[in-house]
């Protein structure tokens, strides 16, 4: 069984080291992007060549947004997969952000090409550094769970790890709906610039959303459809 390892944050972030570090003893194929492609959607390429560059026979770089790497990944790498695993992001995909998240994309492709997925982001609180070997742990004590659940054609997980405070309890892994609130919109005006300001921290947290359980030290865990 082969599995497919990508993300958004690009192929030398330390996210997707993290999650090779949950999975190393599986059959793993890296087939991320280059460069950095947060917040790219579902984006594709489709009008210039995306350059692919082979680091190793099982690491692969490529010129093109999660969605290409995946389909790159199912149609010319191999003909064994049996899952994608995207991440672990850098920052919190919550609720409405897998609209937006490349990082959900790239597991939504697999979905729709009729692959399972899991997507794995850490919630960044107030601009603090992350544990990556932390969590590493908590990645793999999740996907032992979710790689033996079934998941129905066309669904795929979308997991959050919360940022715990020294002291903290360990999480528990809560099955929950994701929020449907939209994030807070806010831009500074310099002359004709706008730059997005929004405060991730402040969204609406429905009770017993996804937001809900992350912000509160929780793993939150979500089946979403294509």
């Amino acid at each position: 069984m082969t599995i497919i390892l990508t993300n958004d944050d690009g192929i030398d972030a330390p996210g997707i080291k993290a999650l090779f570090n949950a999975v190393k003893d599986k059959n793993v194929i890296i087939a991320a992007p280059r460069d950095h492609q947060s917040g790219c959607g579902h984006q594709v390429t489709t009008t210039r060549p995306i350059t692919l560059q082979r680091r190793s026979e099982t690491e692969y770089a490529i010129a093109g947004t999660p969605a290409d790497c995946v389909r790159i990944a199912i149609s010319q790498m191999s003909e064994d997969i049996k899952f994608v695993l995207s991440g672990i992001n850098a920052g919190g995909n919550l609720g409405v952000d897998a609209y937006i998240s490349g990082t959900v994309a790239a597991v939504r492709e697999a979905a729709m090409n009729g692959i399972p997925g899991i997507a794995i982001s850490h919630y960044r609180k107030a601009k603090q550094n992350f544990d990556w070997e932390f969590a590493a742990k908590l990645t793999a004590e999740v996907l032992a769970d979710l790689l033996q659940r079934p998941l129905e054609s066309g669904t795929f997980w979308n997991v959050n790890l919360p940022h715990l405070q020294p002291g903290e309890p360990e999480p528990e892994v809560v099955f929950c709906q994701p929020c449907t609130k939209a994030l807070p919109i806010n831009y500074r005006i310099e002359g004709d610039d706008f730059y997005y300001v929004g405060e991730y921290g402040k969204r609406d947290r429905t009770p017993g959303s996804d937001v809900d359980v992350c912000f509160s030290g929780n793993i939150a865990v979500t089946k979403l459809r294509v």
